[in-house]
């Protein structure tokens, strides 16, 4: 259930920030979606570690997809919310598609031992 919740914030704050909507809610619904989408991409990713360090090398990696976004499109002249909030979508969705692909081919452990 709580899941469900942070997908739903996440999920709207981001279809908030590519509307362009005037809501209060806008700036903090967008801060989480920013921060949880590529932390669960990254958790995902990191699947042998225990949950307390993974849950905080998730974090830190977020904040690193995010500086990265911000200062690529900071030295290409490209810098907008909108496209800050479209490429880390893109990054944190194509990780969990690569993620999904190398372990339908079987090609990562799960991290468990029998």
């Amino acid at each position: 259930m709580l899941a469900g919740a942070a997908t739903a914030v996440g999920g709207f704050g981001a279809l908030l920030a590519l509307i362009g909507a005037d809501s209060p809610l806008r700036g903090p619904f967008t801060l989480f979606f920013l921060l949880a989408a590529p932390a669960v991409a990254l958790a995902v990713a990191l699947r042998g570690l225990e949950p307390l360090a993974r849950v905080l090398t998730a974090l830190a990696g977020s904040v690193v997809v995010n500086m990265l976004v911000a200062q690529g499109m900071l030295a290409t002249h490209r810098w907008s919310y909108r496209g800050g909030v479209v490429a880390v979508t893109t990054i944190s969705a194509l990780l969990l598609l690569l993620l999904w692909v190398r372990r339908r081919r079987g090609r990562t452990t799960t991290g468990r031992t029998p």
